[in-house]
């Protein structure tokens, strides 16, 4: 048996011929199982700085692309999704063809690595679809290198509207809802596809979110049928200005939305959780303390501000079509909403300017949005996957702990660390490094005290998002 001395602890692992918790082992070593020492509590956590690469990638995001996106997309006059879909300049017809040529020619120059294709489907009649409707989205694939069974996904909302939902034909210019979040997925796709990530980023524009999340819905609902391994999803809905309507500004704050408890929890999940606990550890919340790890700093010029619920209150966007499918999801969005330049006619009154009009956008922010969606979504492609399967054994009680999980793929992936927390703070505090191993003991510290977790670690030393264990 080697013994690791790291830090303030010591692990006991029978993994022979290994050279640290994450060096070289012979193989089979990760059939093996680490044994923490009583009193060991490991060492705070730290957030994952931004590799060369990363840094690289940041450089380069243009402004001056981002704002001829957003303009382009308020010329066509309105989007709405009932609006003409053969008009050549107006309508989200018109829309929907300029994204789908400007992904097209992306592509081109990736070296056959990205793919893009139009997602269409005919919605049927309900309160905010009046006929029968063709929705259609548009989907760019980069294909990952080492893992594209492994899939991210971030999406912006094609259509925009106006006061009343079912006006197709008044000027929508959607400027910031949602042609700045459109702008961040088309910039990240302009970049990203030029790289090789290990797993699959799907860069995606849906339609139909104002009248009820219908591309979204359809869009996840088949990625689910066809068993797509989606293990994080990004809506970028309203991410244009940092004005709020009394005029302050606050231009380096990015609100990020996360549901505790899952939407499509089950019956039996509900009852499991209701028993151990984790009302703030779904996955999609695992997901949005991974973005705070990676994108949270100095690089990004970003603060995010973390949010404890799904969406705004008694609102949604289109990463709740995801969580409905059972997908981890979450929503980017700027500070502070102005509601007079959002989902308004175009005019003045009383000397106030309504509508969502492109002199409202802050595109220095938006710049600033696309860094935070740059440093997620690439950290979590470059990273290794979240583990699958962790449980904590509870086939007898005892003061100890007992976590097992299923090993990764990755051929980079060098081990895994338990993370741990208070069950008040609301995130991962300290971490203890095991080893490429798919079990750990934890000699004396107890399930009962604390909230347990598992990453995946790389030897490049990304991290992926943590996994929250259920009994078994």
């Amino acid at each position: 048996m080697m013994i690791f001395r790291g830090w303030r602890w010591l692990i006991l692992a029978a993994v022979a011929g290994a050279a640290g918790a994450f060096g070289p082992g012979r193989a089979g070593a990760h059939d093996e199982r680490a044994f923490i020492q009583p009193g060991a509590t490991g060492d705070r956590i730290q957030q994952q700085p931004p590799d060369r690469e990363l840094r690289d990638i940041l450089r380069q995001i243009d402004r001056k692309r981002l704002e001829s996106t957003v303009r382009m997309l308020a010329s066509f006059g309105t989007r709405h999704t009932l609006s003409s879909q053969t008009d050549p300049a107006r309508g989200i017809g018109a829309a929907t063809n300029w994204i789908f040529g400007e992904l097209q020619s992306l592509a081109a120059d990736s070296g056959g690595r990205m793919t893009v294709e139009l997602q269409s489907f005919v919605q049927q009649p309900g309160t905010r679809i009046p006929t029968p409707t063709t929705i259609t989205n548009v989907i760019a694939t980069l294909r990952g290198s080492t893992n594209p069974e492994r899939v991210y996904v971030i999406s912006g909302h094609i259509d925009s509207r106006v006061t009343d939902v079912l006006d197709a034909t008044a000027d929508a210019p959607g400027a910031d809802d949602d042609a700045s979040g459109v702008a961040v997925v088309i910039e990240l796709a302009r970049l990203l596809s030029r790289r090789q990530p290990e797993a699959t980023i799907v860069f995606t524009t849906v339609a139909g979110e104002e009248q009820g999340l219908f591309g979204s819905a359809f869009q996840a609902a088949t990625y689910k049928a066809a068993g797509a391994d989606i293990q994080g999803m990004f809506s970028n809905d309203i991410v244009g200005s940092s004005t709020a309507e009394d005029g302050t500004r606050d231009p380096h704050t990015l609100r990020l939305f996360t549901e505790g408890v899952p939407t499509a929890e089950t019956a039996q999940q509900t009852a499991i959780r209701q028993a151990i606990g984790g009302e703030v550890d779904g996955v999609s919340r695992q997901l949005g303390r991974f973005a705070l790890s990676v994108a949270d700093n100095e690089v990004t010029d970003m603060r995010i501000r973390f949010v404890y619920r799904r969406d705004r209150y008694l609102r949604a966007s289109d990463h709740v079509s995801y969580l409905q499918q059972g997908y981890p999801a979450a929503r980017f969005t700027e500070p502070h909403e102005n509601f007079a330049h959002e989902h308004q006619n175009t005019r003045v009154e009383n000397g106030v300017q309504f509508g969502d009009l492109i002199d409202f956008v802050d595109f220095a922010y938006v710049e600033r949005v696309a860094r935070v969606n740059a440093a997620t979504l690439w950290s979590l492609a470059q990273g290794p996957g979240t583990p699958k399967n962790l449980r904590i054994l509870t086939q007898a009680l005892t003061n100890d702990t007992d976590l097992v999980w299923t090993r990764g793929a990755e051929p980079d992936l060098a081990g895994y660390e338990v993370v741990w927390r208070e069950t008040t703070d609301p995130d991962w505090t300290h971490v203890i490094p095991v080893g490429d191993v798919t079990s750990v003991h934890l000699a004396h510290f107890s399930k009962d005290n604390v909230y347990f977790g598992v990453r995946a670690v790389d030897t490049a030393g990304h991290h992926s998002p943590a996994a929250f264990p259920t009994p078994g």
